[in-house]
């Protein structure tokens, strides 16, 4: 029995996000109102287009309708995303933004290769090569998203837990932990684990804890103190590893400039001696 394990947005210092990721179904229904929304845009404009085609030059007709069909093609969602900061008609009614891998905000460059990637993956080849790039990615992304290094969220999804509180008897074992072994998928089905230990039956959670635990050690040192139980040893792990993440978030201070003493002109030499021959020693 395994912890069912939930994509995660991740930031450039390994910070685990509290957001989840969009899943298809809902990026489906998303983009199927977009693509009423454009549709219904498209097609009043080619019908004004119609009515008036035979007032002007052909080539200048021509060229408005290429022209109006960019923009409604690519405009409708480059103008949405990037005045909602992700977020368009569609993933507005089914609680989606799109976001940047780091879990930033959408910016405009971001917005535009998504829009342009969308008339290829979407409109040209009727979404196909958007669906089974979603599929085959962890994080649900289609080609666009790819480029633009972009991920979609779902905002309405249940909170992830916060993380667990450090066991006071085990900080200082803790605090010397060498955790760079520690994969941030192990860390997560600890997280998710220990949120869901008390639903748990006593036997099973104890099989969890323990098999957990053997494979969180393993990428760890020094090993915990003899005797202590699993849950603790995965508490003070994860504790301790979003201790390290935060303070890897705060700026670091600049460090102070040395502040040199005035110069002063070193003090004159004593007198030398005599030396046996009752004269000074050279200097």
């Amino acid at each position: 029995m395994t912890c069912p394990q939930q994509p995660a947005v991740v930031t450039g210092d390994a910070v685990v996000l509290d957001v989840q990721i969009a899943q298809l179904p809902v990026r489906v229904v998303s983009a199927l109102i977009d693509l009423t929304v454009v549709m219904i845009l498209y097609i009043s404009g080619l019908v004004l287009w119609v009515s008036t085609v035979g007032r002007f030059d052909p080539a200048l007709s021509g060229a408005v309708l290429i022209i109006f069909t960019v923009v409604t093609l690519v405009g409708y969602p480059l103008a949405w995303e990037t005045a909602t900061r992700g977020r368009s008609l569609g993933k507005l009614a089914m609680g989606l933004r799109v976001v940047s891998d780091d879990g930033g905000p959408e910016r405009f460059r971001q917005a535009l290769f998504r829009a342009l990637a969308g008339v290829i993956e979407i409109w040209m080849f009727t979404g196909g090569p958007a669906v089974i790039s979603s599929l085959l990615s962890a994080k649900g992304k289609r080609i666009g998203d790819i480029f633009a290094g972009t991920v979609v969220i779902n905002e309405r999804a249940p909170r992830l837990s916060p993380p667990p509180a450090m066991p006071p008897q085990l900080a200082w074992w803790a605090s010397s932990l060498q955790l760079s072994g520690l994969r941030p998928e192990q860390a997560e089905l600890a997280r998710q684990f220990l949120s869901r230990a008390t639903q748990l039956n006593p036997a099973v959670r104890d099989q969890m804890a323990y098999r957990i635990a053997t494979d969180v050690v393993a990428q760890i040192s020094p090993p915990p103190p003899p005797g202590t139980p699993p849950q603790l040893v995965l508490a003070a792990v994860l504790a301790e590893r979003h201790r390290r993440e935060l303070a890897r978030l705060q700026p670091t201070p600049a460090a102070p400039q040395p502040q040199w003493p005035a110069y002063q002109p070193p003090p004159a030499p004593p007198p030398s001696s005599p030396g046996p021959g009752g004269f000074a020693p050279p200097s």
